[in-house]
């Protein structure tokens, strides 16, 4: 299953597998809905998301990036298991828990 990426209610949402085979796909989407959210919180909801190696982490970064450098904060709503697993195996669970989605 692809990645599937879109705004609801104001947060971004991604659904699907986050990972190398669809990374140069996501990347576009991604950017374009990070821009359209004009908040000064922008909520990035994971629930639905059943694959996420490396490539996919590396998108979640640039999304946070992409994000800061406008003067925004990118936080991780409503994490999949499988985003949990992979963030706690490479030390960024803090995104997860601190509510203002920065890495500690």
């Amino acid at each position: 299953m692809a990645v599937q990426v879109f705004i609801r209610d104001g947060a971004v949402i991604l659904e699907g597998e986050l990972t190398i085979y669809f990374a140069a796909e996501i990347k576009a989407h991604l950017i374009d809905a990070l821009e359209k959210v004009q908040k000064p919180l922008i909520e990035l909801n994971l629930e639905h998301v059943s694959d996420l190696d490396t490539a996919g982490l590396q998108l979640l970064l640039m999304a946070r990036s992409v994000a800061a450098a406008a003067g925004r904060v990118l936080a991780i709503r409503g994490p999949s298991s499988t985003v949990v697993e992979v963030f706690e195996l490479c030390g960024l669970q803090a995104w997860l828990h601190d509510g203002l989605g920065e890495a500690a």
